[in-house]
Order: structure tokens, then sequence, then C-alpha cells
């Protein structure tokens, strides 16, 4: 009985290495996409121009604006656009 466990103790520390191996690999690849996908960009989104709304900021101007900023969405498309692909333009400065 002795025996067998002597024997087997090797191939259950290769095998509880490999674990071991393929669970970082894979936590590190995983947090290599995060790190990637959050690099910044030249221009700043509106997602990151407003970090502190997670579910979105509505483009939709209320106030008055003037007729160039009125034409400057439409011409970027705001009315149609989903967070959080919303074009910086759509806000006012």
């Amino acid at each position: 009985m002795i025996e067998i466990g002597i024997k087997l103790r090797p191939i259950l520390a290769c095998t509880a290495l490999a674990v071991l191996l393929a669970a970082g690999a894979a936590q590190s690849a995983a947090s290599f996409k995060e790190t990637r996908s959050a690099l910044p960009s030249d221009k700043p989104s509106a997602e990151q121009l407003f970090a502190d709304a997670p579910d979105g900021v509505d483009p939709v101007v209320t106030g008055p604006v003037t007729a160039a900023f009125k034409q400057r969405q439409q011409n970027a498309g705001c009315d149609s656009a989903v967070w959080p692909n919303i074009p910086v333009v759509c806000y006012p400065d």
C-alpha cells in the first residue's frame, strides 16, 4: 500500500502543477483582454466623460441651444445613437 502511494506521489504532484499552470494562464489571458479594452484613446468617448453614469447619459438637451449645435447633433446622428456609442459632439460644451 505504501509503495503505491510512493509511485503515485510524483504523478499527483505533476497533475496539480499542470492544473495550477492552466488556471494561471487562463487568469492572465482574461486580465490581458480586460486591460487591452481599457486603453485610453486619443479622443475621450461619452463613456469616459460620464464614467460616473454606468447606465449612460441621454444626449437630449432640454435647455436652449444654438442652431449650429442642433445641426452638429443632426450631422452626427445623435438621435439614433445608443450608449456607449454616442459621439461626444452630441453633448453641449
